[in-house]
């Protein structure tokens, strides 16, 4: 008891003594924290982030409880314990970096003209219906704010406008370039036939094909929006985070595409700025229905 009241009485005593600028510090050290937490919780590396929570909560309590050899084998295992994190998470860091490196800058505060993406909605949502009342096996991706050139780069180049028609003649079966993927860039289609990178995710169902696997893989890579098509049942499904939306109706998927590509209609100006801090910094992930 003496400890504990001890232990209460020296925290009190330095919240008293906090600053603004202390708390300032706490709380964005307590932020980024948290949102490492959320960017790992579904990656293979949250075992690993675990037993690190569980050996920091030993070595407290063994310097609490004055447990001198326990504590001072966890300490010095620790002082390497740093380069070895870094190792363990390398591909959850890689990614992290790789998404703020190819971030548009310039986008945060220059007005997007939104006219033609809306248009593009309107025909990919259009194109979607009758590719999933057909059974067309499709690809939709919607580049943001992180630079998807790599990816434009393993397709073939189009320039077009977004239309129904086009869309459909890219996904039909005999087409040249139906089993890849077509990338909108600013209301447009960039290029067809890319090549996605395939999802890490070993927790994925069983019954998701290479198709559900490489839209998961480019969500979880970048902030694009992923639109898939089975070509199995026709159903119509939208990975936005590393997330799988699936069975959606058209009504539905309209909804989806306008949050996430749509600024608010109240402030254009910064809209791709708020997409980005709510991609990074806080954005409620869509639930998980696979």
């Amino acid at each position: 008891m003496d400890v504990l009241r001890e232990l209460f009485e020296n925290a009190w005593k330095y919240v008293t003594m906090a600053s603004l600028v202390d708390i300032a510090d706490i709380v964005i050290v307590a932020f980024l924290l948290y949102q490492l937490f959320r960017l790992l919780q579904n990656s293979s590396a949250m075992g690993i982030l675990r037993g690190v929570i569980l050996l920091l909560v030993i070595v407290g309590l063994s310097q609490l409880l004055r447990l001198q050899v326990l504590s001072f084998i966890l300490q010095s295992t620790f002082q390497v314990g740093l380069l070895a994190i870094v190792i363990l998470f390398q591909p959850e860091l890689r990614r992290i970096l790789e998404q703020v490196g190819a971030t548009n800058i310039p986008g945060f505060f220059v007005r997007q003209a939104n006219s033609n993406v809306e248009s593009s909605i309107m025909q990919t949502v259009e194109a979607c219906r009758s590719l999933a009342w057909a059974h067309e096996g499709s690809l939709i991706v919607y580049e943001r704010l992180v630079s998807l050139s790599d990816i434009i780069k393993t397709g073939t180049i189009v320039d077009s406008a977004v239309t129904s028609e086009l869309i459909k003649n890219i996904f039909f079966p005999k087409a040249p370039l139906h089993d890849g993927a077509i990338i909108i860039r600013e209301g447009r289609i960039s290029a067809a036939g890319c090549v996605l990178p395939l999802t890490g995710n070993p927790n994925l169902s069983k019954d998701l094909g290479m198709r559900h696997r490489a839209g998961i893989g480019m969500s979880e890579k970048s902030d694009a929006v992923v639109i898939i098509i089975s070509e199995e049942n026709g159903s119509v499904s939208v990975a936005t985070d590393g997330m799988l939306k699936r069975h959606l109706a058209p009504e539905t998927l309209e909804k989806i595409l306008r949050a996430s590509l749509l600024p608010p209609e109240d402030d254009d100006n910064t809209g791709s700025l708020k997409r980005f801090f709510k991609k990074f910094f806080g954005g409620k992930k869509a639930d998980d229905r696979r």
